[in-house]
């Protein structure tokens, strides 16, 4: 299972209420959930890492609670949402389960992927569960949501989290198996589109409106979504996950609609980190650090002779060297306080020094620009 995600080591699969959830019996299709589970086995024994984004948590749930078949008001979502994700982690522990793979929860919202400081904890977070070999489930916390819940969301939250991650490839499980020149449920002249390089007005005209249901995100959440993966240098598929086993179709190349970017996802992160956010601080180093980070290391207490400025954890900071030549710039694990502590000594004195085990680098060399 490799032509169709060829080389991709970090896949972000967005899985659709539709997909996932029977309203009628207020349950998840276990057969589909177990074929799913095959495939997520499979490409992780192909060397992938696979991190899932799932809805499902409101549709199941709100069947449990008998809420009435009319628009549900923002409480009412939230309590569909509690009830119905304890259900949901439960199917996917079950399901992967099979395979002796741990599923984690984890409850984000989309200001969690976009605040420096929260982005970093998740990332760091997700990052944990994958070297740990678990999959993590990731929904919305509609539970705590202060605006109103739209179906449709995670299409855009699961393009939030393959930016987050890095991430080679999303793909977009769907009702539909990719973008048409128009809705082929309509029109029966709409013609199939195989690849998008470029969101233009007239790839967006395409989208039109967004079908009844609680799949209701439709085809403009998901030109939204592929907007921001895009942007991160994340590759993009538009497939149909109506069929048992939807990850290994698309992994041997099958039909769907592939949104490929200009560059990869670390020259992408890379570049939001040189051009796009202003340093709050600078860290000196020594020669020894310059010589590792120009090898491609990351950057170590013992290597930072100087920390100057006031910065948080997750802010960037500029790079130099002791004759003041600025030799990068980069994100930030420790505040300006906690890096004084912590510098010219090495990272496994970081927490006797700080009360708590933080990371053991200063700047993670993902985190990193040098000029």
């Amino acid at each position: 299972m490799t032509a169709g995600l060829s080389g991709s080591r970090r896949i972000v699969v967005k899985i659709g209420s539709v997909l996932l959830v029977d309203e009628k019996r207020a349950a998840v299709h276990r057969d589909w959930l177990d074929a799913l589970a095959d495939d997520i086995a499979g490409l992780r024994g192909a060397g992938s890492e696979i991190v899932i984004v799932s809805s499902g948590a409101i549709a199941l749930g709100r069947t449990w609670l008998d809420l009435p078949d009319r628009p549900l008001r923002l409480e009412e979502k939230q309590a569909a949402a509690a009830t119905g994700q304890a259900r949901l982690v439960h199917a996917f522990q079950e399901a992967l389960g099979r395979h002796g793979i741990t599923a984690a929860q984890i409850l984000v919202t989309l200001a969690d992927t976009e605040a420096r400081r929260r982005h970093l904890n998740a990332r760091s977070t997700i990052e944990a569960l994958l070297g740990l070999g678990a999959v993590p489930v990731i929904n919305e916390n509609d539970t705590v949501a202060t605006e109103e819940i739209r179906f449709g969301d995670n299409d855009r939250l699961a393009a939030r989290v393959a930016q987050m991650m890095s991430a080679d490839a999303l793909v977009l499980l769907s009702d539909i198996d990719g973008l048409y020149t128009a809705d082929p449920r309509r029109d029966a002249d709409a013609a199939f589109v195989p690849e998008v390089r470029r969101i233009t007005p007239e790839i967006e005209a395409m989208a039109g409106k967004a079908p009844p249901g609680y799949s209701s995100g439709g085809m403009i959440t998901k030109l939204e979504a592929a907007k921001i993966a895009l942007a991160a240098g994340c590759r993009l598929a538009i497939a149909d996950g109506r069929r048992l086993n939807p990850l290994a179709a698309v992994a041997d190349g099958g039909r769907c609609t592939w949104f490929n970017p200009e560059t990869g996802p670390r020259t992408a992160r890379k570049r939001w980190i040189a051009g796009a956010i202003d340093p709050n601080g600078t860290l000196t180093v020594d020669r020894g650090a310059v010589r590792a980070l120009e090898s491609g290391k990351s950057l170590l207490p013992a290597g930072v002779v100087a920390v100057e400025g006031r910065f948080d954890r997750g802010d960037a900071v500029l790079v130099r060297d002791e004759a003041g030549k600025e030799i990068g710039r980069g994100l930030s694990a420790y505040s300006n306080e906690d890096a004084a502590r912590i510098i010219g000594h090495k990272s496994r004195e970081i927490e006797a020094l700080l009360g708590y085990r933080g990371r053991d680098e200063i700047i993670h060399r993902d985190d990193l620009v040098l000029d």
